[in-house]
């Protein structure tokens, strides 16, 4: 997998946690500009999964037998922004900020996994 590209989501990622986490505690639901903040997150893992999906298709392949891991991981990585975005848009509250604020913290901490899997080297 390609390491900056995985630095990238997962920092991005924290990020849009920290933003949201600060909205939050501020009592403050998801405005317009973290929805934007989404976007550019799900952006960054969709293309993380086609470059996956490329690397995967011309032959390369994770350490080990973790080929289905790799993918599962993938596809999680790629909707768990965008679902959390969904349960915000019903709670409009504090408590949708503070649930997509554990999403994309959780979203960097599985890029963290993604690349464990993968066997940690540069792609």
């Amino acid at each position: 997998m390609l390491t900056p590209l995985t630095i990238a989501v997962a920092v991005a990622a924290a990020l849009l946690g920290l933003w949201c986490a600060v909205a939050a505690l501020r009592d403050q639901p998801v405005k317009d500009w973290h929805y934007a903040g989404i976007a550019v997150v799900t952006l960054l893992t969709v293309v993380q999964l086609v470059v996956g999906v490329v690397m995967l298709a011309g032959g390369d392949r994770p350490e080990g037998d973790s080929t289905a891991v790799f993918v599962s991981y993938l596809v999680s990585v790629t909707a768990c922004v965008p679902l959390v975005g969904l349960v915000a848009l019903g709670e409009r509250s504090r408590w949708g900020s503070a649930t997509v604020a554990a999403g994309a913290f959780l979203l960097a901490i599985l890029q963290l996994r993604l690349h464990d899997v993968w066997g940690g080297g540069v792609g």
